[in-house]
């Protein structure tokens, strides 16, 4: 990365907020040439962990945004505080924005195409100026892959909107943002069902208070608790021995054979 960052348990995050990382996404789409905004969150921090190829395409990414509350809780208690969170929703809605003003091209990729073409709907009707460069569904075989990315290259898009869960989207773009060549590309995730009217958002209070985790465990508790209570237990406990690092200046260890965090 090309700017500064705070370093959260090992995972160089941009000191920027969601508007300046709008700018730098206009710098980009300007320049013509490809880069990657990724966001993290607390199970992709603990995630990072274990996996290698998770941790080598967010390291690469051009810009880091803090994707939740605890991040940005966590550079203050490591004493090199965030200016705030960049939740990948509320990016994805800015591009859209931004797409609609400067009749940006984008691409959209990922999810059921059901859900895609509702996606396509909405921003028909609700950013009319923004160009829909293309899509392709999040369904599709390994030997597939170079002709998407070529189908991708050839819709000269401003802005890709990847909707893959983790790891998959920052594998796919590790693989093939260069041979893309898209300017902005954006790994959204789950956001297109939350576009799409699917899935709510939590209340504005409950994502300023760090406690969209909370909500999304109350939505699903059969599936989510489990996830929620190894991830944050085990987030807890980096971010505890990370301090007691800094506090007492022990050198980092590196798991064997683990990513580089």
């Amino acid at each position: 990365m090309n700017t500064n960052s705070t370093n959260v348990l090992g995972c160089p995050i941009s000191k920027l907020d969601l508007d300046q990382v709008i700018e730098k996404a206009e710098g980009f789409i300007r320049s013509k040439k490809p880069h990657y905004i990724a966001v993290v969150n607390v199970a992709k921090i603990v995630k990072m962990r274990s996996d290698r190829q998770l941790t080598t395409s967010v390291k690469s990414a051009d810009l880091i945004g803090a994707d939740g509350v605890p991040l940005v809780w966590a550079s203050r208690l490591l004493g090199n505080p965030l200016p705030g969170r960049v939740n990948g929703t509320d990016l994805m809605y800015r591009l859209l924005e931004k797409a609609d003003e400067k009749a940006y091209r984008i691409f959209f990729f990922g999810a059921k195409e059901e859900i895609l073409q509702a996606v396509l709907t909405r921003v028909r009707l609700e950013y009319p100026g923004a160009q829909i460069a293309g899509w392709q569904n999040g369904y599709f075989k390994p030997e597939d892959e170079w002709n998407i990315a070529r189908k991708i290259r050839a819709s000269r898009a401003d802005i890709l909107f990847i909707a893959f869960g983790t790891p998959k989207k920052e594998i796919w773009v590790g693989r093939y943002l260069q041979a893309m060549g898209v300017p902005v590309v954006h790994g959204v995730g789950g956001s297109f069902d939350v576009f799409a009217g699917l899935i709510p958002r939590a209340p504005v209070w409950m994502q300023k208070a760090g406690l969209e985790w909370l909500f999304r465990l109350l939505q699903e508790p059969g599936r989510m608790w489990k996830r929620y209570l190894v991830t944050n237990s085990l987030f807890i406990g980096m971010l505890a021995k990370e301090l007691f690092r800094v506090k007492f200046g022990w050198p980092r260890s590196e798991p064997a054979g683990r990513g580089s965090l």
